[in-house]
C-alpha cells in the first residue's frame, strides 16, 4: 500500500500559532522532513513532539529524494514542515510533491500560518487581484523583473530581507511610481510592525534601517 505525506503548516513567528491537527499529525507521522531540523526542534520540544527529523532543503533534496521515494513506496506516512508557514510556498518541498505522485502516495495539506495572507489581510489593500512574486532576484534582474510587470494592475506582494529593503524600494519608486506600500516585519513576534507608507516616504524612513 502506497504511503502518505502530509504538508503541514508551521508558525510563522508565534509558536501558539499551530492547530491541534498540525500537532496531532507530526506526531503520528514515521519522519518528518524539516527545511532546518535546528530551528524546528524548538517547535517539536514546545508540543513534546518525538518524531524523528531529518533535514530537506534546495542543498540536500536531491541527495534525500531516494530514501524519501523508498519511503513512500513501502508505505510510510512522512510530513513535510518549512521553518515557518506554509512549506512549497516561497520554501522547499515540489520535488516532494511529485514524488509523492510518482509512488502513487496519497498528498494531504495541514493549512497554517502564511506570511504571504497575514501580510495580504493586515495591509488592507485590494486582493481581488494579487501578483505574487516571492523572493525577489538582484540588482539588475530585479530591475528588469519591475519593467516586466510595469503595466500590471494588481496587489503587488514579495518577500525582502532588510539590508536590501531600501535599494529595492527605490527601484520600486523609480520603475513603477509613487504609491502606498504596505511593510511588515516580525509577524506574530513580540517586535511585530505593520507600516503603511508612500514609497518616498518609506525610502526616508527605511534608510540605513536593518
Amino acid at each position: 500500500m502506497p504511503g502518505k505525506i502530509y504538508i503541514v503548516g508551521t508558525p510563522i513567528g508565534n509558536l501558539e500559532d499551530i492547530t491541534f491537527r498540525a500537532v496531532r499529525t507530526l506526531k503520528e507521522v514515521d519522519l518528518v522532513l524539516a527545511e532546518d531540523t535546528r530551528r524546528s526542534i524548538k517547535l517539536f520540544n514546545t508540543y513534546s513532539i518525538e518524531t524523528p527529523l531529518m533535514s530537506y532543503n534546495a542543498h540536500n533534496a536531491e541527495m534525500r529524494n531516494n530514501k524519501v521515494k523508498e519511503m513512500l513506496i513501502r508505505g510510510k506516512a512522512l510530513a513535510l514542515i518549512s521553518d515557518a508557514g506554509m512549506p512549497v510556498i516561497s520554501d522547499p518541498g515540489r520535488e516532494i510533491i511529485s514524488l509523492a505522485r510518482e509512488t502513487g502516495a496519497d498528498i494531504d495539506v495541514i493549512p497554517g500560518p502564511s506570511a504571504l495572507t497575514t501580510a495580504l489581510t493586515a495591509s488592507g489593500f485590494d486582493t481581488t487581484r494579487v501578483l505574487y512574486l516571492g523572493f525577489l532576484p538582484r540588482g539588475k534582474r530585479r530591475r528588469r523583473l519591475f519593467r516586466e510587470i510595469a503595466d500590471v494592475r494588481a496587489t503587488l506582494v514579495f518577500y525582502e530581507s532588510p539590508h536590501r529593503l531600501q535599494e529595492t524600494l527605490k527601484d520600486v519608486l523609480d520603475i513603477l511610481g509613487e504609491g502606498e506600500v504596505f511593510i511588515a516585519r516580525e509577524m506574530t513576534k513580540l517586535h511585530q510592525e505593520y507600516r503603511l507608507l508612500s514609497l518616498s516616504r518609506a525610502l526616508i524612513e527605511y534608510k540605513g534601517r536593518e
